[in-house]
């Protein structure tokens, strides 16, 4: 099974936890790592903007990708927030098969 990883950023540390946990407790994703804050320098609505953000590193499966984005976008504060999935080229087997197993719609799923 694929195993994705999805960056995206929040305003706040609080929004972060909070998104965070509703998508591993909806089990679209696995593990998703709340990073420190960085500043974020972008042009939006034709201004340069300059920001501070929290990253967030989500794991999930291909498979839950369409709803992992659906969620983000539901849930996600910004009007248009960044939601960019790489596909792994590789990992440690067992890691990856946790993910898969993490991100089964089945809850009854263990790895």
């Amino acid at each position: 099974m694929e195993t994705l990883l999805v960056l995206t950023t929040l305003p706040d540390a609080e929004t972060a936890r909070a998104l965070a946990e509703r998508l591993v407790e909806r089990r679209l994703a696995a593990c998703v790592n709340i990073l420190a804050p960085c500043r974020s320098v972008y042009r939006w609505q034709g201004r340069i903007e300059d920001a501070t953000e929290v990253p967030l590193l989500i794991k999930t499966s291909a498979a839950r990708y369409a709803a992992l984005e659906a969620a983000l976008r539901a849930e996600h504060p910004y009007e248009l927030p960044e939601i960019v999935a790489v596909p792994l080229a590789g990992g440690l087997p067992e890691y990856l098969a946790w993910v898969a197993a993490e991100t089964s719609p089945d809850d009854t799923a263990t790895c």
